[in-house]
């Protein structure tokens, strides 16, 4: 199995190991430089000597009583080749065209000259080479020697000899220094380096914290309970973002909660609407079939107590209306709306749902004449009807009661507006105002909004409301034309 390592440690490791590249980097690079330089100044110098050398050898050519001639060069420079070595402070060999040794600064050479013959090869690099001279690196037991090679020239630029520069490279001060320095620097890195950790460590905590922060609240989120949001002040912009999207997520999740138990509810309301209807319903038939039959014999037989009998048989027969009334209100609600939709004058049905009420103080308008939409008639009725008993509910203690009913059209849509200046809705009940059961009246079932809004949601509109407590109250529906 793949090991999983944490942001946290990953952030950590990643800090730590670019502090240790940076550091062997710049290493390598002090190093590198160092050995450019050394390599620079020992070329610069071996060129230098050479100058030096050529500038006395040239001299001594000069001056000479013999023929600036190869032939001749072990009589020219016999004795003034340990004075030129001497002055220069440097050793030197001179060998003829054909790599021969002829004469040595050093003693030993001398001795054997037939020991110290140029090199083939290196006879070969040197008359090949576009300036006619040749350095040979030479590594030993005792170190880099550079051993340069170049023609002795006349006068006029005829080479008579091949000079030979022997260069030991002493990089013992620069090794030193480099030693030194290395020393320097790995003390400062040491201390850079328990610094880099520090602060990796530092950085690396305040990164993950928000993160930590937001995974623990994340794995805390429940659909059944309310999720507190986050607040991580001063965090980046990722971080931010990160939480703003969390925090938009828990509102989400919240209004989907809400939604969730609010639909349970409603249909744990509709499945005890249906049984309360069905028990209630099944003996109400018998019992008003039995209470006339009852009313009839007797108001016949009996002329002296008819008006008695009479009396309490309708008061019965009036009680198991009611309780017939209120089981059919509770069957409606708990049967989702038909949509038997057929093409309709909106104007024309809701005036027809206005005719059976007496109170002369509703009152209703339209934008246009005729309004057509897409829609089941009997709900369209119920739809209104409800409306306005609720209007007419809000405004039985006034003594000018004003309810007014307004269609329209608004492009695609149709708007039905009941307003009325009865007591309004306060701002406590606002959110349960079209839930099942929720009423404020002293009458009725609370069925009434709940059934709109679901007629409602059946056809995909909506119905909302603006309320001013003891001024004004406008319930808006709105539903699609087609």
């Amino acid at each position: 199995m793949k090991t999983q390592f944490s942001l946290r440690t990953r952030i950590f490791v990643a800090m730590i190991s670019l502090t240790l590249v940076a550091s062997m980097l710049i290493a390598g690079v002090t190093i590198y430089q160092y050995r450019e330089q050394s390599n620079e100044y020992h070329q610069q110098r071996l060129e230098r000597k050479e100058i030096q050398l050529q500038t006395s050898i040239a001299y001594v050519l000069q001056n000479t009583l013999y023929p600036p001639d190869q032939n001749y060069l072990d009589s020219i420079f016999r004795n003034e080749i340990y004075q030129i070595a001497d002055v220069q402070n440097v050793n030197f060999n001179i060998y003829d065209l054909s790599g021969n040794l002829v004469l040595s600064s050093i003693a030993d050479f001398n001795l054997k000259k037939s020991d110290h013959t140029m090199n083939s090869q290196v006879l070969s690099e040197m008359m090949s080479s576009s300036d006619k001279r040749f350095v040979e690196k030479i590594t030993n037991d005792e170190g880099q020697f550079r051993s340069l090679y170049t023609y002795i020239i006349d006068a006029q630029f005829k080479p008579i000899g091949i000079l030979n520069l022997p260069y030991f490279e002493d990089d013992s001060f620069s090794a030193m220094e480099l030693r030194s320095f290395l020393i320097r620097l790995i003390q400062v890195y040491f201390i850079m380096f328990l610094v880099a950790i520090l602060m990796a460590f530092l950085v690396s905590k305040y990164i993950t914290k928000s993160l930590g922060k937001i995974s623990y609240k994340m794995a805390r989120t429940r659909l059944n309970k309310r999720n507190e949001k986050i607040n991580v002040p001063g965090s980046g912009k990722e971080i931010t973002a990160l939480v703003n999207a969390y925090n938009s997520m828990v509102d989400k999740l919240e209004e989907s909660a809400e939604k969730l138990a609010k639909s349970e509810r409603e249909q744990a309301w509709r499945e005890m609407a249906k049984q309360v209807a069905h028990e209630i319903k099944n003996p109400l038939t018998p019992m008003r079939l039995t209470v006339q039959s009852f009313q009839k014999k007797f108001s016949s037989n009996q002329p002296p107590e008819s008006q008695e009998i009479n009396d309490f048989s309708n008061t019965l027969i009036q009680q198991i209306d009611t309780m017939t009334s209120i089981a059919s209100a509770f069957s409606n609600f708990a049967k989702m709306p038909a949509q038997q939709s057929e093409q309709l004058d909106v104007v024309k049905i809701t005036k027809l749902a206005l005719e059976i009420f007496n109170e002369k103080h509703i009152r209703f308008e339209s934008s246009d004449a005729e309004i057509f939409a897409i829609f089941d008639r009997t709900q369209l009725i119920r739809v209104v009807t409800n409306l306005v008993k609720n209007a007419l509910q809000a405004c039985k203690e006034l003594s000018q009661p004003i309810i007014k009913v307004f269609v329209q059209k608004q492009e695609n849509q149709i708007v039905i507006e009941v307003t009325d200046n009865g007591v309004g809705i306060e701002e406590k009940n606002s959110d349960k105002i079209f839930e099942p059961k929720f009423t404020t009246k002293t009458s009725g079932m609370g069925l009434g909004l709940a059934m709109v809004k679901n007629i409602l949601q059946a056809y995909n509109g909506s119905i909302t409301f603006n309320s001013i407590p003891n001024k004004k109250t406008t319930f808006r529906v709105v539903f699609s034309a087609k």
